[in-house]
């Protein structure tokens, strides 16, 4: 059974915006494989499920925003009595990388992402996490809060469709048949 867990806010005010970076691409994810998510509150999100690899695929989009993705998975994980190390991936935007970087790492410190801590601190820090660079300019002008909330440009919005989201699809292809390795891309 695998976990992937996609950071993001709940609501429409948040859609397209680049904290909902990993909502979008498991939203992607989840359309071309016609699947559909459903509440489940007892989870703290919602959730999709379908049969692929070696089992059971779990598609979660946590309810408690952003910063509190950890009690989301805390009770994912208990209730499927999963190991983080090798049973769930988490997609987050980053803005520590460029717009169009894609970083996989097995393990790593929160480097002030509060989604990222909330998960550290309910799960520990060994996890798969698939990073999506979202830095841009805008970056420079305002305030950290402001930024992550602010939608995509109409160009950066382009890549994400047309480049960056085949290659998430890819990668979430490649953990759920156990071949995704830590690496980085530039899309």
């Amino acid at each position: 059974m695998k976990l992937i867990i996609a950071q993001g806010n709940p609501g429409s005010a948040y859609v397209k915006t680049r904290h909902n970076a990993g909502f979008s691409l498991i939203d992607s994810y989840a359309a071309k494989n016609s699947l559909e998510f459903s509440s489940r509150p007892k989870f703290y999100s919602e959730l999709a499920e379908m049969e692929a690899g070696d089992g059971k695929i779990i598609l979660a989009k946590p309810t408690t925003f952003y910063n509190e993705t950890g009690r989301a998975a805390r009770a994912i994980v208990d209730f499927y009595k999963l190991n983080p190390q090798t049973d769930i991936l988490v997609i987050h935007d980053d803005t520590s990388l460029p717009f169009g970087t894609l970083r996989i790492r097995d393990t790593g410190s929160d480097a002030g992402n509060n989604g990222i801590k909330s998960l550290n601190s309910h799960l520990g820090p060994d996890y798969k996490r698939l990073r999506v660079g979202v830095s841009s300019e805008l970056q420079e002008r305002v305030d950290s809060s402001t930024f992550v909330l602010s939608k995509f440009s109409k160009e950066e919005q382009a890549a994400m469709n047309e480049l960056i989201t085949p290659q998430v699809v890819k990668l979430i292809d490649d953990f759920v048949h156990g071949t995704l390795d830590p690496s980085s891309y530039t899309v």
